[in-house]
């Protein structure tokens, strides 16, 4: 770095050490080496804007509603608000009405309940003391400890409900999209009539619902 920057050797020094402290920089306690640290991964991260992620998300979302003929969209969150940044129609007969830029409920949605699921604790505790729990039908969870509850078990198993909880005729599940530091840069999901998603058909559609999520956490860098 020193002969690379033309720097005397202890201001080179004493630099790495500044960036280690940082965290831009980390150094194995082992080998003694140096390698990139959190947040530099963390601005790298947040190059990945909603525009970068939209384009490449569009055609997956196109092959999720191919695959399960149901309406399929991508959600992201700033602070506490949910938005739907892009979304593609079902394939059956019975069109959802919802358009992307929508904002939702994180509480009685499954894309905003797996979103909440992977935010820091501290982070989340936060958020939920912000949320109105408004009832939207008699199905939306209003307690705040079943909340609670409810979203540790997103986080154990990586996939969201909405049993009619926004809408009472819709189900929806939503899975997360990670980025190349394992973070979750949004949530992806399907939403239907209760009359043609049933329990067997949610579980059918799950394993499609990851397998498109894979793929467009790949295509973000996410290595597992």
């Amino acid at each position: 770095m020193s002969v690379r920057l033309g720097l005397h050797t202890s201001t080179a020094f004493h630099l790495i050490r500044t960036l280690v402290n940082l965290g831009f920089l980390s150094q194995s306690a082992e080998t003694k080496k140096y390698s990139i640290g959190a947040h530099l991964f963390a601005l790298a991260a947040g190059a990945l804007d909603e525009s970068a992620l939209l384009a490449l998300a569009t055609p997956v979302l196109e092959m999720l509603s191919e695959e399960t003929g149901e309406a399929s969209h991508l959600a992201v969150r700033a602070h506490h608000e949910i938005t739907v940044v892009a979304r593609t129609e079902a394939t059956g007969m019975l069109q959802l009405s919802g358009r992307a830029g929508a904002t939702r409920p994180a509480h009685a949605t499954a894309i905003g309940k797996l979103l909440f699921a992977f935010m820091q604790p501290e982070e989340r505790e936060r958020a939920l003391a912000s949320l109105n729990l408004r009832a939207f039908t008699p199905h939306t969870i209003t307690d705040l400890d079943a909340l609670r509850r409810e979203l540790d078990e997103i986080a154990r198993t990586g996939l969201a409900h909405d049993r009619r909880e926004f809408d009472a005729d819709v189900r929806c599940i939503a899975v997360p999209v990670r980025d190349f530091t394992g973070r979750c840069a949004g949530a992806i999901g399907i939403s239907g009539p209760v009359w043609r998603l049933s329990d067997t058909v949610i579980e059918a559609h799950a394993s499609v619902l990851r397998r498109c999520a894979e793929t467009l956490s790949v295509q973000l860098g996410f290595r597992g």
